[in-house]
């Protein structure tokens, strides 16, 4: 038997592992990274992310549901999906609203199924305005600070913990379980300055890919490293 090259045995071992990267990616675990502040505090702009993307995916058989890791999103997780505004785009919010919920909020104190929800662990209102849900406020204001609604089935509704910085289902509406990627489990770099993401060509990426590098030990948020999201 002839004996294979090296460069035919480099070849097919980058192939495997491309296609085992791939797959890992697609299926079991994605990064992610936080463009904006609507998460605040939890999440900052630029923590980069590992999402498990096997978590809420389906089992339909019993030996499925009992053998493997999954779960359908509880109230408090936090879960990166698909945007109904934009499908190319994902998105990173907190589930609060399971299918069924009855969700109200009357001048930013919500409601969760006739009782009030604390929310303060996790969520921020910086805005000292509060908006009441009279017709001569700002649509958007009053949908912000103000809401009724009975979540559907097969649906949650997501909240930025940012409250008064936020476009979440206030304004878009429940979001389907299709739509659902994942949820974030730790943070693995979080870097203080922009980076390549922002950028929208050529030259602009290349400059930000420099300035990275240059302030990688600088700008980096050391402390959060590794850092278990909750």
């Amino acid at each position: 038997m002839a004996k294979r090259s090296v460069f035919r045995e480099y070849l097919e071992a980058l192939l495997i592992a491309a296609i085992f990267l791939r797959f890992a990616n697609t299926f079991v675990l994605q990064t992610f990274y936080i463009p904006s502040g609507s998460m605040e505090n939890t999440l900052l702009v630029g923590d980069h992310l590992f999402v498990n993307r096997f978590i809420y995916g389906p089992a339909p058989t019993e030996i499925e549901r009992k053998l493997l890791p999954l779960r359908p999103p509880r109230r408090g997780d936090i879960v990166v999906f698909r945007s109904l505004e934009d499908p190319r785009v994902d998105v990173v919010k907190r589930c609060i609203g399971l299918p069924g919920d009855r969700l109200k909020m009357v001048s930013k104190q919500l409601f969760l199924n006739d009782k009030p929800l604390d929310d303060s662990a996790y969520a921020i209102r910086r805005d000292p305005n509060v908006y009441p849900d009279l017709p001569y406020y700002p649509d958007d204001r009053r949908r912000r600070d103000n809401l009724s609604v009975v979540v559907p089935p097969d649906s949650y509704f997501c909240f930025g913990d940012n409250r008064d910085n936020s476009w979440d289902s206030r304004f878009w509406g429940p979001l389907p379980r299709p739509q659902l990627k994942g949820r974030p489990v730790f943070i693995y770099w979080s870097y203080g300055g922009e980076t390549a993401y922002n950028a929208t060509d050529m030259p602009s990426q290349l400059r930000q890919i420099a300035d990275t590098a240059l302030g990688f030990f600088t700008r980096t948020r050391w402390q959060r490293t590794l850092h278990l999201i909750r």
